[in-house]
């Protein structure tokens, strides 16, 4: 028995001491800062005026790494004035971002910092490789453009199916992409998929018993924070030339550079649908805050169309995808008739924010959709609905 317990302890010993010998990967192996945020450090360290934003979903939205990157930016700082935005929304990539900037971050003022994530959503929401580089660099150019010494930071966030990616050797989509836009435009990255999936391999954590979920746990939270902090430390701790650099060369030429909402008012030839001024579900299921409590063009019935006048070179519409979520048929110009199933994975237990587009890379000029309810529905939906929050233009 003495020797069953002696083996016992010796045992335990040796397996604190091979835990113990773990060494952590440093976080700066997955920060690229390239020209870094010397701008930033001008408005925060010498002007002490200082706009900081966040735009990204529910990761940006929920409370941890945010909240602590302002508080640690007010206790570095504390003599600088910061406003900061918190413009994260649930379920919410790129392709939305790009059209919600001016809205939601740019009409507050001028920003010096913004703070960008969305390869969870471009992943989970299935938005192909183009489209993520098209709103990508929309969002970077159009920030630029409104403020030209506005510091970006590209950041990609961690999920199950990102590390079974690089577990096989592949680099998630959603992260090249990112990495892309922001080595083509020298802003700072965080390639945070890459270092969880590291430091899982590493032994340093679990992801069931301490990260948990794409939506990290106070533990994870914690280690978003940290590499974050890391950038910052670095990149705001010395004086650098100020100056505004020229723009490089489009990425893609149908990037939406200069995206926006269009009021759904602006919709002519109306038959069948009511603009609800503050809609609200009658089914029970679940909301986002924006779109909920706010004013829709609704229809819920098959054969019910609209126009929409429009000058642009992309059209599109933001939407909530319920239970009842219908299929619509669009055209533009008189063209061919195509179709767009509104009804989404997560429409059975959530009127989902749901960002479509209609047409991107037409002629940059006038043109006219027209929108019809399809009488045809997704086998899963229970009804043909369409509630359109915002029409999507670039």
């Amino acid at each position: 028995m003495r020797k069953f317990v002696l083996c016992f302890l010796v045992g335990l010993v040796c397996s604190a001491s091979v835990i113990a010998q773990v060494k952590t990967l440093p976080f700066s192996k997955y920060i690229t800062e390239r020209k870094g945020l010397q701008n930033a450090y001008n408005a925060i360290s010498i002007q002490k005026n200082a706009t900081v934003a966040f735009l990204g979903g529910s990761i940006t939205y929920n409370s941890g790494w945010r909240d602590k990157v302002c508080a640690y930016l007010k206790e570095r700082f504390p003599a600088t004035k910061f406003h900061f935005i918190a413009a994260g929304i649930p379920s919410l990539g790129s392709l939305p971002h790009t059209f919600r900037l001016s809205r939601d971050v740019l009409d507050s003022g001028k920003v010096d910092l913004l703070f960008l994530e969305a390869a969870v959503n471009d992943q989970v929401n299935g938005t192909d490789s183009v489209t993520q580089v098209q709103s990508l660099e929309g969002i970077v150019r159009h920030a630029k453009t409104n403020n030209p010494l506005m510091d970006i930071v590209m950041m990609s966030f961690a999920d199950p199916d990102k590390t079974k990616l690089y577990d096989s050797g592949i680099v998630p989509t959603s992260v090249a992409n990112h990495e892309l836009v922001a080595d083509h435009y020298q802003l700072p990255s965080i390639n945070l998929a890459k270092a969880i999936r590291d430091k899982l391999a590493n032994n340093e954590f679990s992801w069931e018993k301490d990260f948990k979920d794409l939506h990290p746990s106070p533990f994870g939270q914690e280690l978003y924070f940290e590499a974050i902090k890391d950038l910052l430390s670095s990149s705001l701790s010395k004086a650098k030339q100020q100056k505004a650099t020229k723009l490089p060369a489009l990425l893609n030429k149908g990037s939406f550079t200069r995206g926006r909402y269009l009021s759904i008012e602006t919709a002519e030839n109306k038959n069948g649908w009511e603009l609800v001024k503050s809609w609200t579900p009658e089914d029970g299921l679940g909301t986002r805050p924006g779109f909920v409590k706010v004013p829709m063009l609704v229809s819920t019935v098959a054969g019910s169309s609209f126009t929409l006048k429009f000058k642009g070179n992309a059209v599109g519409m933001a939407i909530v995808s319920g239970s009842d979520a219908g299929i619509v048929s669009y055209s533009i110009d008189n063209g061919a008739e195509k179709q767009l199933d509104l009804f989404t994975q997560w429409s059975k237990s959530l009127h989902l924010p749901w960002y479509v587009l209609f047409g991107s890379n037409l002629a940059d000029t006038d043109h006219v959709l027209k929108v019809t309810i399809s009488a045809e529905k997704n086998q899963n939906s229970k009804g043909t609905a369409c509630r359109i929050v915002n029409f999507l233009i670039n």
